[in-house]
This record gives structure tokens, C-alpha cells and sequence, in this order.
């Protein structure tokens, strides 16, 4: 039985795309839920877009997402070079272009730039961009000429223009196109390099793969994958096409969103064990209502059947949703580390960050939320005194002014200002005075927060901004209230 081999074939362009990641995932987790291989290839051939720091992109990204693959330029599995402009240093491509030219599937073509532009045909009442095989027909000795006098030319391959190609994807089922559709691709550029399309096919060989993992964006190429498999008498790999990924209006996702890249995300707040969960999901149904899932529970029920044809919706609202989830499962200790530079960031005074974390750590989804959380330790914002008048703890700004008044000097007393003290001393007090306790917390809060909803309870806050602030925060609320 044939081992699965997937491979992820990033482009060094920039930062990891959401597509680009989900189609990482997908590769590594049909190898793995197939005890398989999964491959690193970078494909570095479209020389003018490339980006040096991309690579370390490609890494860091694959690294933080758990993805650890098999092979690849810094784990040799005895496939390499797994960089395509050092295969191509090695004449790899070059040298299975000439085989196709030998097999006649293959031709040179020294056309201009200018005439390419005025090449058009009419095909099912449409008319499309194709070459007409004008360079097909040269001579061996016209052709040998025009290599002797170095005249640019790439490598053409030699589609046929009769009859139909049927190819099979997992998810799309057979689809068959008419080959007068198919132009005739080229193989080998000007420079030398070879084309995206080409170099896919020969490694993709060369390396064994078994499954290709890619967007549908791809699905109109690969008939001219299939003709040139074909060409070299090789088996065609199990093609997996996964569907468009759209923003929240229906359009396909893209940088202008802001939200478009992993870096983007965990820059934003967010998890990185969340968003691989959530890309999971773009696309890939599990058996289940459950969409909580760690790495190792999706490479058990991945089944790339699964997958729906019908374009993915990138919902912000639910990865925010899902984020939530994941900060709330982790321990104290391990959201503290996380949240720390983002309290640094928000919380300016001299506070204990460790326990403003505890508080903060139910109450948000992801990590920018803490500002709304926090902002009132810096300062009290300008409110409203009807904030004091609360229905649910039959507060007024009559009984507040009479609660601060009274509560005040028992808080200047306290023998300790932690919550557990204060407590029971404002307990103590509400009975005392024949108050519900809600009734006497709700006017503190206020006073010493601002906000009519705050991170933690009046006793909670005030051990956090310690005797001197509250104290501080309370005398100016009196003022308020006149």
C-alpha cells in the first residue's frame, strides 16, 4: 500500500495568507491522520516577487501552528534540493522540458511580447487569450538558428486542440473540458526558470507525492497538469481542491481586510491554537456539532470528504467567538504570560497586573479587549451621577451619598485592604443599616470605577487600587454628588 505524502509549497512572497495556512493544514493533516508524510517545498521560481524575509515566514508560521513537517530544505528526506531555484540550479526542469520536446509534446517559441498581446480565438462563444502554435511549426533548423543567435524564447507545451480532458478532484467529482480551451502553457520562462505550473508537476513526481492539496482557483489548470503527467507516463496524484475563502460581503479574502494573514491575527489578539481551530473550519465539516479542537483531535477525525464545495466565510464574529473559548481554558499562569504586555500597554499606575489579569480573563475574547476592561485604573471617566441610580440593587444618588459618607471611614480604618476584609466589613455594615449588600457595592463601584461594568465586583477593585486610591476616587465621587 502507497504511504500518503502530502506537501506545502508556499511562495515566499510576504506573510502566510489564511488560504495559504488552511491549505498547510489540510496537507498535514490528511498525512497524519493517514500516519503519512508531510513535506515542506518552497517555491521561489517567480524570482521577481520574491521576499528573503518570507522564508523565515514560512518557518516561524509552521512552527507556531504545530504544523512539524517530515522533510523539507532543513530536514533532508533524501528527495531534495526542497528549493526550486536550487533544483533549478541542477537543470532538473530544464532537463524534462527537453525530454518533451524530444517525446514532440514540447516545442521552443522565440515569439514578441507584442504579438502574444494581439493573440485571441473564439472558444464555446467566448473569446480568450490563447497562443495559436505559430513557433510549433519552425524548422529544426530555424529553431537551431534562432538558439545559435540567442533570441529570448520559453518552452512551450503542446496542447491538443480536438476532444475533450476529464479529470477527477475529490471534492468537485469529474469535470471535463474542451482541450480547444487549454492554451499551450508555458514550461520553461525566458529566464530560465520555470513556470509555477511545471515545476509543480515535476516535483510533485520526483518527490511522491500522493495527494495535492490546493484552491479551486486551481481547478481550471488542472487538465494542463493531467496532459503533461500524461506526456511523461506518470501516475496523477489524488487532487483535493478547497474552496474559496470569502470575507463577511461574499468577497474572496484579501489583504485590504486586515485580517487576511496568521501574523495579522495573533498581531490582532488572537491565539494561534484558536486560529488554527477556526481555518480548520473554513471549508471542512466534522462529523460532530462540536468546533473545539485541539491539533491532535483534528489529524483523528480529518476526513478530507468532508470538505464542502461551496465558498468559506471568514466570520469574524465567531473567531472572536472561538478565541474567548480557547483564552478561557488556559490556566491563570499561562493567560498572565500572554496578557502581561497587553496589561503593560493599558494599565499605567502602580497596580498588582497578576491579579487585574484574574480579572480580566472570563470577560474577553481577545487581547485588545483588556483596554475597555482596564482603562478606569488609570483614571475615572467622566459619568454620569445617574449611573448611582440602578434599579436591580435599589441603589439612588440619595442612598450612594449616604453610603460613601458613611462607608468611608470604616474603609480609611480597615486593618487590611484586601477583598476577603473589605467584604466582610461592608457586609457588616449593610446589615447593620438594614441594606441589601448589592445595595452598598453598587455606589462604590461607581465611585471608584466610573463604569457600570467593570472586570471584577467594589471590594475586588478597590484591593487592586489599593487604601490611598480608593479613598482618593470616593472623596471626588461625593463631590460629584454634591
Amino acid at each position: 500500500m502507497t504511504t500518503v505524502k502530502t506537501r506545502f509549497a508556499p511562495s515566499p512572497t510576504g506573510r502566510m495568507h489564511v488560504g495559504n495556512l488552511r491549505t498547510a493544514l489540510y496537507s498535514y493533516l490528511i498525512a497524519r491522520h493517514a500516519g503519512g508524510k508531510f513535506m515542506l517545498r518552497i517555491e521561489d521560481t517567480d524570482q521577481e516577487r520574491f521576499v528573503p524575509e518570507a522564508l523565515d515566514i514560512i518557518y516561524q508560521t509552521l512552527e507556531d501552528t504545530g504544523l512539524d513537517h517530515d522533510e523539507g530544505p532543513d530536514k533532508d528526506g533524501g528527495v531534495g534540493p526542497y528549493i526550486q531555484s536550487e533544483r533549478c540550479k541542477l537543470g532538473i526542469y530544464q532537463k524534462y522540458a527537453e525530454q518533451l520536446i524530444a517525446q514532440g509534446d514540447a516545442y521552443y517559441c522565440f515569439c514578441t511580447k507584442e504579438r502574444l498581446e494581439g493573440l485571441k480565438r473564439t472558444v464555446g462563444g467566448k473569446e480568450i487569450s490563447a497562443y495559436d502554435k505559430h513557433c510549433l511549426h519552425l524548422s529544426k533548423e530555424e529553431i537551431q538558428a534562432k538558439l545559435d543567435a540567442g533570441v529570448p524564447h520559453v518552452i512551450r507545451f503542446n496542447m491538443p486542440t480536438e476532444g475533450t480532458t476529464t479529470f477527477h478532484d475529490e471534492i468537485y467529482g469529474s469535470i471535463t473540458v474542451e482541450n480547444a480551451e487549454l492554451d499551450d502553457l508555458i514550461l520553461i520562462k525566458s529566464d530560465g526558470y520555470p513556470t509555477y505550473n511545471f515545476a509543480n508537476v515535476v516535483d510533485d513526481h520526483l518527490m511522491g507525492v500522493t495527494h495535492v492539496v490546493r484552491g479551486n482557483e486551481y481547478l481550471s489548470s488542472t487538465p494542463k497538469y493531467n496532459r503533461i503527467y500524461e506526456a511523461f507516463g506518470w501516475d496523477v496524484p489524488v487532487y483535493v481542491h478547497c474552496p474559496l475563502i470569502t470575507n463577511e460581503e461574499g468577497q474572496k479574502l484579501s489583504k485590504r481586510s486586515g485580517h487576511s494573514s496568521f501574523e495579522d491575527l495573533i498581531d490582532q489578539g488572537y491565539l494561534k491554537e484558536a486560529v488554527v481551530n477556526f481555518v480548520a473550519l473554513l471549508g471542512w465539516s466534522p462529523a460532530t456539532d462540536r468546533e473545539i479542537y485541539s491539533l491532535p483531535e483534528l489529524v483523528k477525525i480529518f476526513d478530507y470528504h468532508h470538505i464542502n464545495k461551496s465558498p468559506a466565510v471568514f466570520d469574524m464574529t465567531k473567531l472572536r467567538w472561538m478565541n474567548g473559548e480557547y483564552i478561557r481554558a488556559l490556566d491563570a499562569d499561562a493567560f498572565y504570560q500572554l496578557a502581561k504586555p497587553w496589561l503593560q500597554k493599558y494599565v499605567s499606575g502602580p497596580y498588582d497586573l497578576r491579579k487585574i489579569s484574574d480579572m480580566v480573563q472570563p470577560r474577553i475574547q481577545i487581547f485588545p479587549d483588556i483596554e475597555e476592561q482596564v482603562d478606569f485604573f488609570n483614571a475615572v471617566p467622566d459619568y454620569d451621577v445617574d449611573l448611582y441610580n440602578h434599579k436591580k440593587s435599589k441603589s439612588t444618588i440619595e442612598t450612594s451619598r449616604t453610603i460613601l459618607n458613611e462607608t468611608l471611614p470604616l474603609l480609611e480604618s480597615a486593618e487590611q485592604f484586601d477583598n476577603d476584609t473589605l467584604f466582610a466589613i461592608l457586609k457588616s455594615y449593610a446589615a447593620e443599616k438594614s441594606y441589601k449588600v448589592n445595595t452598598v457595592m453598587w455606589p462604590l463601584r461607581t465611585a471608584v470605577s466610573g463604569k457600570q461594568a467593570t472586570p471584577a465586583g467594589a471590594t475586588g477593585l478597590m484591593e487592586v487600587l489599593g487604601r490611598e486610591e480608593t479613598i482618593a476616587r470616593i472623596k471626588a465621587a461625593l463631590q460629584k454628588l454634591g
